[in-house]
């Protein structure tokens, strides 16, 4: 018998907004303000920086003390911009990074800085090739630094790193990874786009997760995990998901994810696109309601 639901940690892609859109569904909104008027804590968990995470979440109606985990967790805020948790990726580890990981793919490091040169790459054309929405949205952002090392002198350390390519390649980019000296200095987490074949895997401080920021922000709360639920869809949200009480995985995620979910007892949301995340809290709400 679980408890009382007091934390909610919604994951954005693939979770919160629609499989084509960046826009949350009227009836995803209505059920955030509903879990926060109903005097739940709530949490947005997304791979995005937070500068890409905000403006997506600005008409959704949430309070401005409404803390955001961004950037896989790297970086906790407020909605409002106040900084709540950071860490940082050693500068030396993501120089020797770039040399593992460049002949597989568009490597990009961002810094925790507003405007230009937040993202930091050294191949504009190679990363617009797999990830063009991503480089148009951010380019006012981006600086081109060739080779990408001089970005990462010692001192200006990156708060996240990541590659993306390609899913055969990104897998290759991991077995290298994993064979360097580099795999104790640093965490790889994957997120998976199999109907677009793109691979993106993230390069965080060792440790680093959503499930890590997630613990950390529920000691601050005073929240225990079996009061925390967690919704996500794809690998970078596991340690979230093993992390909380009350495990959500949406039915649009990987086949593998959701065996694993099921072999686990984890429970399952309906499609991103059918406003899983939704159907999912106002049930919770609905039950915590009927026994109040």
């Amino acid at each position: 018998m679980h408890p009382p639901v007091r934390l909610v940690a919604v994951d954005m892609d693939g979770t919160l907004l629609p499989t084509f859109g960046q826009v949350v569904s009227r009836r995803n909104a209505a059920a955030l303000r509903a879990v926060q008027e109903a005097g739940i804590a709530l949490t947005v968990a997304t791979g995005r920086r937070a500068a890409y995470t905000a403006p997506l979440l600005e008409g959704v109606g949430l309070r401005a003390e409404t803390p955001l985990i961004t950037s896989n967790g790297a970086v906790t805020r407020t909605l409002a911009g106040e900084a709540i948790d950071r860490c940082h990726l050693d500068a030396r580890v993501a120089r020797g990074l770039c040399g593992v990981l460049r002949p597989f793919g568009a490597v990009v490091f961002t810094f925790d800085r507003p405007g230009k040169g937040e993202l930091v790459l050294e191949n504009l054309e190679q990363a617009h090739e797999r990830i063009a929405l991503w480089v148009e949205t951010n380019r006012n952002a981006i600086e081109v630094v060739e080779p990408l090392e001089r970005a990462l002198e010692d001192g200006d350390d990156p708060i996240q790193g990541m590659v993306a390519g390609g899913m055969d390649k990104m897998k290759q980019a991991e077995r290298a990874l994993k064979a360097s000296p580099w795999k104790v200095a640093c965490e790889c987490v994957r997120t998976e786009y199999p109907a677009r074949d793109l691979s993106i895997v993230d390069l965080l401080p060792p440790g680093v997760s959503k499930g890590w920021a997630l613990e950390r922000l529920a000691a601050r709360l005073g929240v225990d995990r079996r009061e925390t639920m967690a919704i996500g869809d794809n690998w970078n949200d596991l340690r979230m998901l093993e992390w909380a009480g009350q495990p959500v995985v949406m039915s649009n995620a990987a086949d593998e994810l959701r065996a694993m979910a099921k072999l686990r007892g984890w429970k399952q949301a309906p499609l991103n696109d059918h406003d899983g995340v939704a159907v999912v809290l106002e049930a919770m709400l609905a039950k915590q309601s009927v026994k109040a």
